[in-house]
């Protein structure tokens, strides 16, 4: 699944709790995570609930692999990870994340710590295609 289509099947849906529901489906089809990659280093703060971020940079494009010890999380985590990762660094860096997640309705939607984490995993992303240009 990519963006595009999670934005299609919010659109089909009319209550944020079908939504959430789908969310926490989308967590669940998270590619497994390696638990010695759930380390300090890779820790994503900001967030509320656990989050680790790793990478890996095959040819021009980056690929992302995250998890998170919450359900609803591991969602958002597989959401950012469909927007950045198998881009460019500067593709990443011109991706406007915050008009996708705005878009979506997430920041209206999500407590306020939710939106930070949120935001947390899209500056540590940043900040990973900032480093390879």
């Amino acid at each position: 699944m990519n963006i595009e289509e999670v934005t299609e099947t919010f659109e089909l849906m009319d209550e944020w709790e079908d939504r959430y529901r789908f969310i926490i489906d989308l967590g669940r089809n998270l590619p497994d995570f390696d638990e010695s990659d759930q380390t300090e280093e890779n820790r994503v703060h900001g967030c509320t609930s656990k989050v680790w971020l790793v990478y890996d940079k095959k040819g021009e494009k980056i690929v992302f692999k995250g998890d998170s010890d919450a359900h609803i999380v591991r969602g958002l985590v597989s959401i950012i990870l469909m927007i950045f990762s198998h881009k460019t660094p500067k593709e990443i860096l011109d991706t406007d994340a915050k008009s996708i997640l705005t878009d979506l309705g997430l920041s209206q939607h999500l407590s306020p710590m939710r939106t930070n984490g949120l935001f947390s995993m899209v500056e540590r992303i940043k900040a990973i295609g900032e480093s390879f240009r």
